[in-house]
């Protein structure tokens, strides 16, 4: 089975700060991960650590059974971008791209993909997926929060990572549309994918397989 695990993972910032202390963390292939704690708590570093954005200052990550601590950064990067897809709270679209071609924009740094014929085929699926299709060729301006949203969901997808992370996802988003997002990532997990989603919105318990807390940098199981 496929893993995101971190064994005994410390986080120091300036010697002294604890963002992470200690933390023995599994997101399985197929699970709907959700990492709930108050700002501070150290959940946004969790997922950084978790998705290779940010290194740790002890413990080891393994991605798939595979030790990063051992790889060189070229490795790493490959690793992020066939591996690991990710959704933030602001949705980082290119306000001068249309919606397929800010899908798209992963797959020019993927050597899988031939040509841009192929890539826009790729998009024009994805956003077929995330119900998307009328706005395909829409600027981001010309969408809501939640339509942007889901572009971005979208595109953490163009690469078909085995994972995606989310980083307080809906943290920009109503009532409604919050749960249109959850919704989204829970049809992921349910296809295969592992997803974690870092948030302090209590309505992603009703979609999570498992809800750990993060307090002061310690992560146990709800």
């Amino acid at each position: 089975m496929k893993t995101i695990e971190l064994k005994n993972v410390s986080k120091l910032y300036n010697k002294d700060v604890c963002a992470l202390n200690n933390v023995s963390f599994t997101v399985n292939q197929g699970e709907f991960v959700a990492v709930m704690g108050q700002s501070g708590s150290g959940k946004s570093t969790l997922l950084q650590i978790a998705g290779l954005l940010d290194s740790c200052t002890s413990g080891e990550v393994l991605i798939n059974g595979e030790y990063v601590s051992e790889l060189d950064k070229n490795k790493l990067a490959d690793i992020r971008m066939k591996t690991l897809g990710f959704v933030f709270q602001s949705f980082h679209l290119n306000s001068h791209l249309k919606v397929y071609e800010n899908i798209m924009v992963p797959m020019l740094i993927n050597n899988e993909f031939k040509n841009r014929a192929e890539m826009k085929k790729r998009a024009e699926e994805l956003v077929e997926t995330v119900g998307l299709s009328h706005r395909i060729d829409h600027y981001p301006s010309e969408l809501s929060g939640g339509e942007q949203q889901r572009a971005a969901i979208a595109r953490a997808m163009a690469n078909d990572p085995d994972f995606i992370l989310a980083d307080e996802p809906t943290g920009n988003l109503d009532s409604k549309n919050e749960i249109m997002i959850f919704e989204e990532l829970k049809k992921l997990s349910d296809s295969g994918k592992g997803v974690l989603v870092v948030s302090h919105n209590e309505a992603v318990m009703d979609f999570a397989d498992r809800i750990c807390i993060m307090k002061d940098g310690v992560l146990s199981e709800n």
